[in-house]
């Protein structure tokens, strides 16, 4: 497992948890996360075998420079207890819990979660928690979703639950989550912390996962999940500055630097106003190319 901060999560991969040969290769497909899921990609009748097989590649398996994190089944299944009671002693970098509604499953999950983690001599720092919104009552609650604890550090989207949830079909366009994605997005940065998107279904289709992802990372989401390695790419791509914006975000940050030593805290770079927004959002682009804005000065 990782065992450094990560900074971004551009993509970020479903693995089935009962597929092995996945399970094995899940660190050398490129994608800045890998998801080992242990709920909906798994047959109810799989759901043991998934876990222990997940446990086992937890254990021994490398996955590189990857964040790993688990989904687990809802708290209310039968098998959620038994995921908790597996998956978090192994200390995964992050568990993801599926179909989030309200506060009140929150309070139960973390206290079974802080339980085991003190059975087992653990910190409850080390394991992060991803929120995941699939219905309309928890894209009603999210804000207090997101803030429920400094251990949440991702809220995400199940775009095919909450589709169903909404008794609406789910098209191309996904239209009929734009407002969900957006008090999604609003939320995580209220909190500040990362929002993920749903998944893009159609593996044959390029272009239109090229599209959606430009128009999530307009929203303000910071990374998308993928269910194919394929789509790794094309994620990632989108996510990452072009050389002519870290061109631009260098010169900016630059010059705040220079300014900042004179006092001078608006200036103007290639004829342009800058002031401390415009410095926040460069230092985020450079962020995210891997160079740190420190180095600049």
């Amino acid at each position: 497992m990782n065992q450094n901060k990560i900074n971004k999560r551009r993509s970020m991969l479903y693995i089935p948890g009962n597929n092995p040969a996945m399970l094995q290769q899940a660190g050398v497909y490129g994608a800045d996360s890998v998801l080992l899921d242990l709920e909906d990609a798994v047959a109810l009748n799989q759901k043991d075998a998934a876990r222990i097989l997940v446990r086992n590649m937890l254990k021994s398996n490398d996955f590189y420079n990857c964040e790993i994190s688990v989904r687990l089944n809802h708290i209310e299944t039968p098998f959620g207890i038994h995921d908790l009671e597996e998956i978090i002693p192994l200390q995964p970098d992050a568990v993801r819990l599926p179909k989030t509604e309200n506060v009140e499953e929150l309070k139960k999950v973390f206290e079974i979660i802080e339980k085991i983690e003190d059975a087992h001599g653990l910190p409850h720092t080390k394991t992060k928690v991803h929120v995941m919104i699939e219905s309309a009552l928890g894209v009603q609650n999210v804000y207090e979703l997101a803030s429920f604890s400094p251990r949440i550090d991702a809220i995400t989207i199940g775009g095919q639950d909450l589709t169903a949830d909404m008794q609406i079909e789910k098209s191309k366009d996904n239209y009929g989550i734009d407002y969900a994605r957006k008090r999604i997005v609003m939320a995580s940065k209220a909190t500040k912390i990362d929002a993920v998107d749903t998944v893009y279904v159609d593996v044959e289709d390029e272009e239109g996962l090229r599209e959606e992802t430009v128009y999530i990372k307009k929203l303000g989401f910071t990374g998308k999940a993928v269910i194919n390695p394929r789509q790794i790419n094309i994620v990632n791509e989108v996510f990452t500055p072009t050389e002519s914006e870290i061109r631009k975000a260098y010169r900016i940050v630059k010059a705040y630097y220079e300014n900042k030593a004179k006092d001078i805290g608006v200036f103007a770079v290639d004829g342009k106003m800058v002031d401390a927004p415009v410095v926040t959002r460069a230092i985020h682009t450079l962020t995210l190319a891997d160079i740190d804005p420190e180095t600049i000065k």
